[in-house]
Protein backbone atom coordinates (compact mmCIF):
# COMPACT_ATOMS: atom_id res chain seq x y z
CA UNK A 1 0.00 0.00 0.00
CA UNK A 2 1.14 3.48 -0.46
CA UNK A 3 1.54 5.64 1.94
CA UNK A 4 -1.94 6.74 3.65
CA UNK A 5 -0.60 9.67 4.98
CA UNK A 6 0.65 11.43 1.76
CA UNK A 7 -2.84 10.07 -0.13
CA UNK A 8 -4.75 11.95 2.74
CA UNK A 9 -2.80 15.17 2.17
CA UNK A 10 -1.72 15.20 -1.15
CA UNK A 11 -4.10 12.52 -3.13
CA UNK A 12 -3.00 12.88 -6.32
CA UNK A 13 0.68 12.60 -5.62
CA UNK A 14 -0.21 9.04 -4.69
CA UNK A 15 -2.71 8.30 -7.22
CA UNK A 16 -3.24 8.96 -11.12
CA UNK A 17 -6.95 8.65 -11.04
CA UNK A 18 -9.80 8.97 -8.68
CA UNK A 19 -10.60 5.48 -9.81
CA UNK A 20 -7.73 4.21 -8.45
CA UNK A 21 -8.90 5.18 -4.84
CA UNK A 22 -11.90 3.04 -5.43
CA UNK A 23 -10.04 -0.26 -6.18
CA UNK A 24 -7.31 0.52 -3.44
CA UNK A 25 -8.02 -2.57 -1.10
CA UNK A 26 -5.72 -1.64 1.63
CA UNK A 27 -7.87 1.54 2.47
CA UNK A 28 -11.39 1.29 4.34
CA UNK A 29 -14.43 3.08 3.00
CA UNK A 30 -13.86 5.49 5.27
CA UNK A 31 -10.22 6.43 4.29
CA UNK A 32 -11.71 6.64 0.62
CA UNK A 33 -13.85 9.18 1.41
CA UNK A 34 -11.45 11.41 3.38
CA UNK A 35 -8.89 11.10 0.46
CA UNK A 36 -11.73 11.76 -2.16
CA UNK A 37 -12.88 14.60 -0.46
CA UNK A 38 -9.29 15.81 -0.05
CA UNK A 39 -9.12 15.44 -3.93
CA UNK A 40 -12.13 17.58 -4.76
CA UNK A 41 -11.20 19.84 -2.19
CA UNK A 42 -7.67 20.47 -4.05
CA UNK A 43 -8.80 20.50 -7.50
CA UNK A 44 -11.46 23.49 -6.17
CA UNK A 45 -8.46 25.39 -4.63
CA UNK A 46 -6.93 25.22 -8.36
CA UNK A 47 -9.86 25.90 -10.24
CA UNK A 48 -10.39 29.33 -7.89
CA UNK A 49 -6.55 30.26 -8.98
CA UNK A 50 -7.47 29.88 -12.58
CA UNK A 51 -10.47 32.11 -12.33
CA UNK A 52 -7.90 34.74 -10.45
CA UNK A 53 -5.81 34.35 -13.49
CA UNK A 54 -3.16 32.61 -11.09
CA UNK A 55 -2.15 30.01 -13.22
CA UNK A 56 -3.16 28.59 -16.55
CA UNK A 57 -6.63 27.21 -17.79
CA UNK A 58 -6.84 23.51 -17.67
CA UNK A 59 -9.54 22.02 -19.46
CA UNK A 60 -8.95 18.71 -18.10
CA UNK A 61 -9.80 19.99 -13.97
CA UNK A 62 -13.28 20.00 -14.40
CA UNK A 63 -13.24 16.49 -15.53
CA UNK A 64 -11.47 15.70 -12.97
CA UNK A 65 -13.42 17.21 -9.88
CA UNK A 66 -16.75 15.45 -12.03
CA UNK A 67 -14.62 12.06 -11.81
CA UNK A 68 -14.01 12.78 -7.96
CA UNK A 69 -17.43 13.11 -7.49
CA UNK A 70 -18.52 10.37 -9.36
CA UNK A 71 -16.39 7.91 -7.13
CA UNK A 72 -18.12 9.37 -4.06
CA UNK A 73 -21.30 8.75 -5.33
CA UNK A 74 -20.44 4.93 -5.81
CA UNK A 75 -19.18 5.45 -2.41
CA UNK A 76 -22.39 6.67 -0.74
CA UNK A 77 -21.75 9.60 -0.64
CA UNK A 78 -24.26 12.37 -1.84
CA UNK A 79 -21.61 15.19 -3.85
CA UNK A 80 -24.27 17.93 -2.50
CA UNK A 81 -25.01 17.03 0.55
CA UNK A 82 -27.64 19.07 2.62
CA UNK A 83 -27.01 22.38 2.00
CA UNK A 84 -24.37 24.03 -0.55
CA UNK A 85 -20.67 24.92 0.68
CA UNK A 86 -19.83 28.90 1.77
CA UNK A 87 -17.25 28.85 -0.79
CA UNK A 88 -16.37 26.95 -3.84
CA UNK A 89 -13.94 24.96 -2.32
CA UNK A 90 -16.70 23.36 -0.15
Amino acid sequence: MRDKDIAKHDPASVYKLPSKVLVDDALSRTEKIDILRRWAYDEREKAVAEEENMTRHDNERGNLLDEILRCLIVLGVDKDQDSPPPTKQG
